[in-house]
């Protein structure tokens, strides 16, 4: 089935940036159901089937706080304490509760760009641990390094996700896999312009990317998130 983001996703997007205030949101709400909340739940509705293919485990809900995230934006923490998001982010995760503890495919749509792929890009401190362990294990870091392989073959995406400088204590430096040390996250994926979003394979596009991506994304579940 053909979808295609609708000129009113970037067109309110880019709206909302400029007039990123209560009063200016809710006279535009129309504009919000229809370029945010149901452009996200077609492309929820489209993708569902489409990664439980791919990853039988996966969780698509179509609905605000489930695979769409909120456009209220979190101040308390944050030094922007502008209400809304400028962006829509897209997430289909593993695991009964949603969250970011298990891998996904996720989808960030702005008024100019989209960012898509899998992994995690954060690893919490549990995982951290077993994340190490498992790159200089013998055998989960080779398959590691083959799954790395398979995603660079497919096309030169951008494997994130390495905020060290340095290796953590206790884990040697001189380790061949001693890269993957640096990493508190692991993803996979790359940046598209908006007009990709537009044209009518654009579920086959992602899908396509996806799929593509998806054996770091595998190598987590398996190897991190399942030890």
């Amino acid at each position: 089935m053909a979808f295609s983001f609708p000129a009113e996703t970037a067109a309110f997007l880019t709206d909302i940036a400029k007039n990123n205030e209560r009063d200016w949101f809710e006279a535009n709400r129309d504009r919000y159901e229809a370029g945010y909340v149901e452009a996200g739940r077609a492309f929820v509705d489209e993708m569902g089937p489409r990664l439980r293919a791919i990853s039988p485990g996966v969780r698509a809900e179509p609905k605000i706080n489930g695979s769409i995230s909120r456009i209220n934006r979190d101040t308390r923490f944050s030094k922007d304490k502008t209400p809304y998001k400028d962006h829509l982010d897209l997430w289909f995760w593993h695991g009964d509760k949603r969250g970011w503890d298990q891998p996904g495919f996720y989808l960030r749509v702005t008024a100019a760009t989209l960012f898509l792929g899998s992994g995690m890009h954060v690893l919490n401190k549990e995982l951290i641990a077993k994340y190490r362990d498992a790159v200089v294990n013998e055998r989960s870091g080779k398959a590691l390094e083959a799954a790395v392989a398979r995603v660079e073959k497919a096309r030169p995406y951008n494997i994130g996700g390495a905020s060290r400088k340095t290796v953590p204590r206790g884990y040697d430096a001189a380790h061949d896999r001693a890269g993957y040390l640096l990493h508190e996250g692991l993803y996979a994926g790359l940046e598209l312009p908006f007009s990709a979003a537009t044209k009518r394979d654009f579920a086959d596009v992602a899908e396509g990317h996806f799929k593509a991506t998806w054996p770091i994304g595998k190598w987590l579940l398996d190897e991190v998130v399942g030890r």
